[in-house]
Parts: structure tokens; C-alpha cells; sequence
């Protein structure tokens, strides 16, 4: 696993756990507004310090009874040939997992929930269905990895980080629309103009509150949240 970092304690990343966040390396999406490009891009990674699994795991060794949970994000966590093996290891000291993801690997997606190899899913619903394509061509393989989710097999939530120039409120309520659900639990994330891939973005002002408060006050979904 290509480990570009990690975090040793984070008490808001897993909803009601204590944990840890790991940050894999590589991602499929090139979003402009993404902030962690040095995750992302090929340039970036190889400035980027690795951390050996070993360093990784000798660390949860001697985290057992401190921390509830470890936190897989990226870049895109589903990316990696060996997300598996990581997740087993993981496991197997007794830790939950949660996996943050962009839903482009249902297949993958499925398999770690099947296999009981991860405990919270918090997928990435970027844009409403009809502009996917402007980010990523394949949709089918967005909306395949919504039902999964739905199906309820394991404990996840939706989120989208809503930006200036890229949403409108129209959208925020198309994308409600499409991933509704009794069970869905629905979280808008304001933009930080930090680091971004397209350096544009860092020039770009995040929305007020006000405007994600309209929307929530809006939206077709009994649980949505505003996340800071």
C-alpha cells in the first residue's frame, strides 16, 4: 500500500470513534477543486514522503485499546491492487475501518463490504448525475456504487463539498433527489480555497452559511447535515 501519511488521532473523521486516518497515494479524478493534491497528482506524489506499512502497523500495535478506528482515505483508497490485504491486516488487530471513497469501483466497493472489511463507508457524491461527466465519464459506476450503499449492509453516509462556480443550489437539490432514502444520511461540506489542483480555486470565496442552510432547509432527505 502507498501510504503518503498518516494521522494519529482524529476525533470528528469517524463519526462517534476515536481513530487514526492513513492517506493513500494515487486517485482516478482529477476534481479542480480537490485539496489534496499532493495525493493526487503524479508530480506531487513523488514529493511526497512515503510511510512503510511496517511504520503503519507498528504503530496500531501499540494504539490497541486507545483507538476505536482507522480511517482509509486518499487520493481513492479503492485504487490500490492491495486494498484488500490492508483492510485484512487491519482488521485482524481488532480495529474498525472506515472507507472514504469516490464510488467509482462498485466491484471493489462491494467486496470490502461483503467480506466484513469495513465498518463505515463515506462516499463522495460530487455533482448531480447529469454533469458526472464533466469529472468522470462512467456514471453508471457512481450510481451502482449509491445502491450498494443503500442496501444498508453497512453503516455510511453521502457527502458532497459544495463549491462556488461549480454548484448551484439546483444541483445540491438534484443530488438529494438522486441518492434518496430512508437510511441515507446526507452531509454538505463548505469549500476551502487551499491547495487546490486548479490553482484558479484558491481564489475562489466559499459560500456563506446562510446558502448551504437554504439548501438543507430545501433538500428531499430526513438527514441532512451541514459538516464545517
Amino acid at each position: 500500500m502507498k501510504i503518503g501519511g498518516f494521522q494519529k488521532t482524529t476525533l470528528i473523521d469517524y463519526p462517534g470513534k476515536v481513530a487514526c486516518i492513513v492517506f493513500t497515494l494515487g486517485c482516478n479524478f482529477r476534481c479542480p477543486w480537490c485539496y489534496s493534491k499532493e495525493l493526487v497528482l503524479p508530480e506531487e506524489i513523488k514529493k511526497q514522503p512515503q510511510i512503510s506499512e511496517k511504520e503503519f502497523f507498528s504503530f496500531l500495535e501499540k494504539r490497541k485499546g486507545l483507538l476505536d478506528g482507522v480511517v482509509i482515505c486518499g487520493g481513492e483508497p479503492l485504487i490500490h491492487k492491495d486494498i484488500f490485504s490492508f483492510l485484512k491486516r487491519i482488521k485482524k488487530l481488532g480495529f474498525l475501518v472506515k472507507l472514504d471513497t469516490n464510488g467509482s469501483f462498485p466491484d471493489k466497493l462491494e467486496n470490502t463490504i461483503d467480506k466484513k472489511l469495513v465498518d463505515y463507508v463515506a462516499m463522495d457524491v460530487k455533482l448531480p448525475k447529469k454533469k458526472y461527466k464533466e469529472i468522470y465519464s462512467n456514471v453508471e459506476k457512481i450510481e451502482e456504487s449509491i445502491d450498494i450503499l443503500k442496501k444498508g449492509k453497512v453503516d455510511f453516509e453521502f457527502r458532497t463539498t459544495v463549491v462556488p462556480q461549480i454548484h448551484s443550489k439546483e444541483d445540491i437539490l438534484e443530488i438529494g433527489e438522486w441518492i434518496k432514502g430512508d437510511s441515507v444520511k446526507y452531509f454538505l461540506q463548505n469549500f476551502r480555497a487551499q491547495k487546490t489542483i486548479d490553482p484558479l480555486f484558491e481564489k475562489i470565496k466559499p459560500f456563506s452559511e446562510e446558502f448551504l442552510k437554504e439548501i438543507k432547509k430545501e433538500i428531499s432527505l430526513k438527514n441532512c447535515e451541514i459538516r464545517s
